[in-house]
């Protein structure tokens, strides 16, 4: 099946420099998987975004992107995996990174940003995230305790919202699930 097929649309804007194949999740029809291959950057960051987008138009919220192809991701990239979270999360949607290649998974903890993504190391891992409904109990989550992604300090949320880090002023966010993204 093809990309056009599964998502109308999808290959209308490639690029080369980032190539990406779609997969439908056979088990959960919001389910989909991303194979990406090659990088991500301030050039191609637009291009990605616009594709993705179209995915989730089209009803896809559970979104598992394989990166055993990638290469290289810049924080534009990154930028882009934050996106889709802010995009998804209020859909009842998600993404997973699958197979994350070391010097791209460094980038991501350079950055700060390994702890906001479901990270897993296989494709039934990330079913069975999406098949728990990667739900805990609030009560059990806060106070939850955590680094700023941008300035490293640690903060404490009492409960889910919008909030400031106390040191570097950046606007940070933190939903039911514990999950702190940029705000």
């Amino acid at each position: 099946m093809s990309n056009n097929e599964i998502v109308p649309g999808f290959d209308d804007e490639k690029d080369d420099s980032l190539k990406i194949r779609l997969q439908k999740v056979e088990t959960d029809a919001k389910g989909l998987v991303i194979y990406l291959t090659g990088y991500i950057d301030t050039y191609n960051s637009n291009s990605f975004q616009k594709r993705i987008a179209k995915a989730v138009d089209t009803g896809f919220t559970r979104l598992i992107f394989n990166c055993n192809g990638l290469n290289y991701v810049s924080s534009t990239g990154i930028g882009s995996f934050t996106a889709f979270l802010k995009t998804l999360k209020p859909r009842g949607g998600d993404i997973v990174l699958l197979e994350i290649q070391p010097k791209v998974y460094e980038v991501f903890q350079l950055l700060g940003f390994s702890q906001f993504f479901n990270i897993k190391d296989s494709f039934d891992d990330a079913i069975e995230f999406f098949n728990k409904g990667n739900v805990q109990k609030t009560s059990e989550l806060f106070p939850k305790i955590f680094k700023c992604p941008i300035c490293s300090k640690k903060l404490k949320a009492t409960k889910a919202g919008r909030f400031r880090c106390s040191e570097c002023k950046t606007i940070l966010a933190i939903d039911n699930n514990g999950q702190v993204f940029l705000g």
